[in-house]
């Protein structure tokens, strides 16, 4: 089940529901984000349905299942990666022998080009420019690459050294080079030749930051993430760890950060809200908040100015921050 509701009031506008094939660990809810662009809302769930909504006309404008249709295995956990918007395109990951990736035209859902490979793996694709080439970029099943947008022509192929990463956390683009963090390999920082293929060695490298499933964030020449603690990384220190938090027990399992202003928002699994500082020196809390009991977050939040929309398993809330 989909929901648009009132951001003023919480009020449900309209819904978009149907019915499973099965149930599925973790429950049936989308694990993707909802995307929102150009007045339309594109909705991918776990068992591979993709809706595209008109937001104000309450209409869906078209509507596919990419894992029966380009005859894709649904992964264990579902159909996982947010749709990434690339001009007119949006880009998906059926995990299908002959479509492991593929674009659709964002107004009418039709197979703009789809692209031969692995099975799908569990973390969103971005677009970024390295070594000078405009690029989607992130993981399949086994691997890391990088594909033409206009095309799907895979560029490059990544192994990483450690086999039976789950491939959760999103890459992050820091200045043209690549963050890589997963549970078997830790976290690697690669950059691109001139063609804009990755250089396999990384230039840093920290395998204490080893997230199954939380995305570390960037700011200020700093890189924050979680795996058994919050951890602070030096970008120009090799990716050393500066400091963590592994006795603070908020952060052992799954967290979602936010970075910007010289801060870092971060939304515990448990239900607990922590602001604290981007600092180089020490683990700097600056507030922390129960924000739910008895049920888990597992969603990432939507941060709108002074408004933070959170999702629990149990209900959907706004609160209000101070600058």
């Amino acid at each position: 089940i989909w929901r648009c509701l009132d951001a003023e009031t919480g009020k449900e506008l309209w819904t978009i529901a149907y019915p499973t094939p099965t149930k599925m660990e973790f429950t049936n809810t989308p694990r993707a984000a909802p995307v929102i662009h150009g007045g339309f809302a594109y909705l991918f769930g776990a068992f591979g349905d993709l809706h595209c909504v008109s937001i104000e006309g309450r209409r869906i404008v078209w509507r596919r299942n990419i894992v029966k249709e380009f005859n894709a295995k649904l992964p264990t956990w579902g159909m996982c990666p947010t749709p990434l918007v690339v001009d007119d395109l949006l880009i998906v990951n059926p995990g299908a022998p002959e479509a492991s990736l593929a674009a659709l035209g964002l107004y009418t859902g039709e197979t703009v080009w789809q692209t031969p490979g692995e099975p799908a793996g569990y973390g969103s694709f971005i677009l970024g420019t390295f070594g000078g080439i405009r690029q989607v970029v992130g993981h399949d099943a086994t691997s890391l690459g990088g594909w033409d947008p206009n095309t799907g022509k895979r560029l490059w192929t990544l192994l990483p050294t450690k086999k039976g990463d789950f491939n959760v956390p999103t890459p992050v683009n820091i200045d043209g080079r690549l963050l890589v963090a997963t549970e078997n390999n830790g976290a690697r920082l690669y950059d691109f030749d001139a063609q804009g293929r990755i250089d396999p060695i990384p230039v840093a490298q920290n395998r204490k930051l080893a997230p199954d499933t939380s995305t570390p964030v960037a700011i200020d020449g700093l890189v924050f993430g979680c795996f058994r603690g919050l951890f602070c990384l030096g970008l120009d220190y090799n990716l050393e760890t500066l400091y963590s938090t592994e006795g603070d027990g908020a952060f052992t399992d799954y967290t979602a950060l936010i970075a910007g202003n010289d801060r870092i928002l971060a939304i515990t699994v448990k239900g607990e809200l922590v602001l604290l500082e981007a600092a180089r020196d020490a683990y700097t809390p600056i507030s922390r908040l129960r924000l739910f009991e008895d049920t888990e977050v597992w969603s990432h939040p939507a941060l709108i100015g002074n408004r933070l929309y959170i999702r629990s398993m149990k209900e959907i809330c706004c609160f209000l921050l101070d600058h």
